[in-house]
């Protein structure tokens, strides 16, 4: 049997504390405050209350405005974000936390992603780069799917009900 180097062993251990650091932080947070992860790390982002469009949301959240809407969408639902129309271009929408939005993030702990974000943030240039080539060409060979956020279910669209 093919044994690994140690190289490779340091990886796929450091990713496992990784993964396992993402794994329970959700389940806490999803105990604590019955959100998931994801959508606890998107109010952290605009309980500084300026409101942000969702391509500014997306930036703030290191992902794509698809995968934040998704999330935005769910928050709305359950009355912890506001979208509103921009004053100056009502095609465009703010969002910003409501008065359940802020009770539910004064109580809430930090998003371990953005612990992560911040680790990653303090590495050297060039290591993030490195970092950045390496997991994406890990990504690609395993043929992982699209990126979202951490630890959010993906929409799917609904089925038709068949009728007999």
């Amino acid at each position: 049997m093919h044994r690994p180097d140690s190289d490779a062993r340091l990886a796929i251990d450091a990713l496992r504390r990784i993964v396992r650091a993402l794994r329970l932080a959700a389940g806490d947070v999803d105990r604590k405050l019955g959100i998931s992860m994801a959508q606890l790390f998107v109010l952290q982002q605009l309980a500084d209350d300026v409101p942000r469009s969702l391509r500014d949301l997306a930036a703030d959240t290191l992902t794509d405005p698809s995968s934040v809407s998704a999330v935005v969408k769910r928050l709305v639902d359950r009355k912890l974000v506001a979208r509103r129309a921009d004053h100056q271009d009502a095609r465009r929408a703010q969002l910003t936390l409501t008065p359940l939005g802020r009770r539910l993030i004064a109580r809430a702990p930090e998003p371990v992603q953005a612990r992560l974000v911040q680790a990653v943030g303090k590495l050297g240039t060039a290591q993030r780069k490195n970092l950045a080539a390496s997991l994406n060409e890990v990504a690609q060979r395993m043929g992982a799917g699209e990126p979202g956020l951490f630890f959010e279910e993906p929409t799917h669209p609904r089925r038709r009900s068949r009728k007999s």
